[in-house]
């Protein structure tokens, strides 16, 4: 410490801060204050929303929270900390409570297990947008001040026996405010609870460290191989051309903001001008990607499976292979999630796109040039899914070349915040109108192959916040999501020769179109209008079976 303060010319400096004299149990207590006072305010937030501080009952009550939820950290964390640990535990949980609160505050980020999912499979690109000016000036702030005032505490020496009774007297004693807190407020406090579940998710740093024990709890080995799902699968539809199905996995797309879907801007207006079939009330799986991915190539809805029992079996993917269909992945995103593991997968490079790829970070136009090149030399059947980058936040403006930015002015950060929130709005549906473009431009290319009978469909993995109720972005426990981050955007497209193929009535299918649906619907309609027979098929889940001959 004292030779890194050397180098930064902060010698003096950190000499002349005060240096208290304090015990381990003392310097715990005194932070698990901090937390409570400075590190929770999204929970206050919450807490008080429906029970504003207007008499001294109220506030008596307040401080009977505080003290439950002081006591509880500090009866949690006291028994970890002796002289030789608790600077650095203290350290990692003061970093660890700032970052929480930090994205807590920003975007209305909960850190339930979903989240901690999100964190450990994101990549560098998505973590690098987060990590902006304003969050590093937070975090020196609200983490590099505390920590450098908790190396200043001079810890008291004590033999072990007496330091032993008094860490017990510290423990009894908090047990003891603790069980009494708990006497007089539990009753309002287990009603909050009972009623807003996920207020649990705003206590920092506790969401985190619970959520990811969580998750490190549940993460049991997988089995070395996938078990198999749909062997039995055959195809008993064979047309007089090879047949082509592109599967686009959309990102990060609200309904809220689709064209097709009555928003009050036309922000699919080149889709609109196609003869397709657009589903306006489709349910996501999950309101992330960690959790839509899986459950999309799944037999099972929401809730039907768990994500063990998924990632244990074979995909939908799997079940086209057995079925004799040639199956490739193309991700411009962070992975498939598990999804295509033993399927043909490509990443979509910077080399390959050099004009779809500034300083190396590659917009969706290269994903489907890539795709675009693979369709030309497809000489049999054939599913060819589309992982798109999409809307993924918070750099909205990221996402779409100069020539879509129709709508202005434009929220050019990461920092949502701190823009106006139609500003933010404006970036999104920039990024709408792209991926109208994009897929406008894909269906173009499948009519320009006249040697294949050619659909699409595009369905949105999760929505996303935009600033509503004071949220950014997605990942919100499904229970308490608002429909921006759950309700998505799906189309159909087909060629006549597919439609002929699989026997299809299209305009059936769009008088249909405004029936609820989900992404339980997207396995067994794809196996479906493939004409794939298995076991696993479920027809009621097909939402093109009343729509086919046969």
């Amino acid at each position: 410490m004292m030779s890194l303060l050397e180098t930064l010319g902060l010698r003096r400096a950190w000499r002349r801060l005060p240096s208290p004299r304090l015990t381990p149990d003392t310097l715990t207590l005194a932070v698990c204050v901090v937390f409570t006072l400075f590190y929770n305010g999204p929970f206050w937030h919450g807490m008080l929303a429906d029970a504003p501080l207007d008499s001294m009952a109220a506030w008596g009550r307040l401080a009977v929270e505080a003290l439950i939820l002081t006591a509880l950290q500090f009866v949690v964390f006291l028994p970890f900390m002796t002289r030789h640990t608790v600077r650095p535990l203290l350290s990692l949980l003061v970093i660890l409570a700032a970052v929480v609160n930090y994205f807590t505050t920003r975007y209305g980020t909960h850190f339930d297990t979903t989240m901690i999912d999100n964190v450990l499979q994101t990549d560098t690109r998505e973590a690098g947008e987060l990590l902006t000016p304003a969050f590093a000036g937070y975090l020196l702030l609200h983490a590099g001040v505390p920590v450098l005032l908790l190396w200043r505490v001079r810890l008291v020496k004590r033999r072990w026996p007496r330091a032993l009774l008094r860490r017990s007297g510290y423990l009894i004693g908090a047990v003891a405010v603790l069980a009494a807190s708990l006497m007089v407020g539990y009753q309002g406090l287990s009603s909050e609870m009972r009623n807003r579940p996920a207020l649990r998710y705003l206590v920092t740093p506790g969401n985190a460290l619970v959520s990811t024990g969580q998750v490190m709890a549940a993460s049991e080995p997988l089995p070395e191989e996938r078990l198999p799902l749909g062997e039995d699968a055959v195809k008993t539809v064979e047309g007089d051309k090879p047949r082509l199905l592109v599967l686009v996995v959309g990102e990060t797309m609200r309904a809220a903001d689709w064209g097709l879907d009555g928003y009050g801007r036309q922000t699919t207006p080149r889709l609109a001008e196609r003869e397709l079939v657009n589903f306006t009330d489709v349910s996501s799986c999950g309101t992330s990607t960690a959790v839509s991915v899986p459950c999309m190539f799944a037999p099972g809805g929401r809730g039907e499976q768990s994500e063990r029992d998924i990632k244990s079996h074979e995909s939908l993917l799997d079940v086209l292979s057995h079925a004799g269909f040639r199956v490739l992945w193309l991700d411009n995103q962070s992975g498939c999630k598990g999804v295509c593991q033993g399927v043909e997968t490509r990443r979509i490079s910077a080399e390959r796109h050099p004009d779809q790829c500034p300083d190396g970070d590659c917009r969706d136009g290269a994903l489907f040039e890539e795709a675009a090149r693979v369709a030309k030399g497809i000489d049999r059947d054939t599913v060819l899914v589309l992982h798109q980058l999409g809307n993924h936040g918070p750099s909205y403006f990221a996402r779409y070349p100069e020539a879509f930015r129709v709508y202005t002015p434009t929220c050019d950060s990461a920092e949502l915040s701190q823009c106006d929130r139609q500003a933010v709005v404006n970036s999104y549906d920039n990024g709408v109108r792209y991926t109208d473009s994009l897929l406008d431009g894909l269906i173009g290319d499948l009519q320009a192959l006249p040697g294949l009978d050619t659909a699409m469909l595009y369905v949105a993995d999760h929505g996303e916040s935009l600033g509503e109720h004071g949220l950014y972005l997605h990942g919100l426990p499904y229970a308490i999501a608002p429909d921006e981050q759950t309700h998505v955007p799906m189309v159909w497209w087909a060629s006549p020769g597919f439609d002929a193929t699989a026997g299809l009535d299209g305009s059936c299918l769009a008088a249909r179109a405004d029936r609820p649906a989900s992404h339980a619907n997207l396995f067994h309609t794809v196996l479906g209008v493939l004409g794939v027979k298995t076991a696993v098929w479920q027809p009621e889940r097909d939402l093109t079976r009343e729509c086919r001959g046969g």
